[in-house]
């Protein structure tokens, strides 16, 4: 009886204990399950945290892009309308001084008209005549030497941006090699890297020194833009053969 009874005293312990054992082990299983969800939470957080982040640094570097498109074009389009306007100034004082020409000569032709039906007359009339188609060679030569003049200075001014533009566009360029060079991981990698960026250098030495000779009025044309100095085009005389009145201008050919 007694060994009954302590072996019932026994089993009750060891149901007792398995309990505590079933018990200990859902407990930790929950504090696994707890901690292991609160990870995966965490690591969830963080991935959309870091996917916001590169969301918000795409969007800011398309937003500066497009800034810096659009600053470019805006500035292109004002070039544009500045060339026009100084290329249709240049055009109205060539055609100004084409029409000054020819009224002076279909005056001198009535002259010439006025000449022959009074000798009397013909001393004066061929001081008057030449002292106008002097005036009228100097005020042609002074229009064309301007309009010239700033044709080379609109040039020269075209250059000059076309070689800020180009010295921005390889300052960048430098800016990502430098950025790639000290990223970079192996002595391959980083020789190219500095070769490109050696390159980048003279290029830039090339540019700056392209941007001082055109600052100082010469155009350039093996590092930038490849225009060349513009042509001077003197106006031309018409004089007929034998004319007693054609008075020869300076800087000026009368041929018949």
């Amino acid at each position: 009886m007694a060994e009954q009874k302590e072996s019932s005293v026994l089993f009750s312990l060891k149901e007792l204990m398995n309990l505590e054992e079933d018990r200990i082990r859902q407990e930790e299983d929950q504090k696994r399950r707890a901690e292991e969800e609160a990870a995966r939470v965490r690591a969830e957080a963080e991935r959309r945290v870091r996917e916001e982040e590169e969301a918000r640094i795409r969007a800011a570097e398309e937003k500066r892009r497009g800034e810096e498109q659009r600053s470019r074009e805006e500035a292109a389009r004002l070039e544009a309308i500045r060339h026009a306007e100084v290329e249709k100034a240049r055009l109205d004082a060539e055609n100004a001084a084409r029409i000054e020409q020819m009224r002076h000569q279909q005056e001198h032709e009535r002259q010439l008209a006025m000449v022959t039906q009074d000798k009397s007359k013909k001393r004066l009339v061929l001081i008057a005549v030449g002292a106008g188609l002097l005036f009228v060679g100097a005020a042609v030569t002074g229009v064309v030497t301007y309009s010239n003049a700033q044709k080379k200075q609109q040039e020269l001014q075209a250059q000059l941006t076309d070689l800020t533009s180009k010295q921005e566009e390889n300052q960048r360029k430098m800016n990502e090699l430098n950025d790639k060079l000290a990223k970079a991981t192996t002595p391959e990698e980083k020789a190219a890297l500095q070769a490109q960026l050696d390159d980048a250098r003279q290029k830039a030495a090339d540019l700056a020194a392209d941007q001082q000779a055109v600052k100082s009025g010469q155009h350039v044309v093996h590092h930038s833009t490849g225009v060349s100095a513009p042509v001077q085009h003197l106006p031309k005389c018409h004089c007929a053969a034998g004319d007693p009145l054609c008075s020869e201008i300076p800087g000026q050919t009368c041929t018949p």
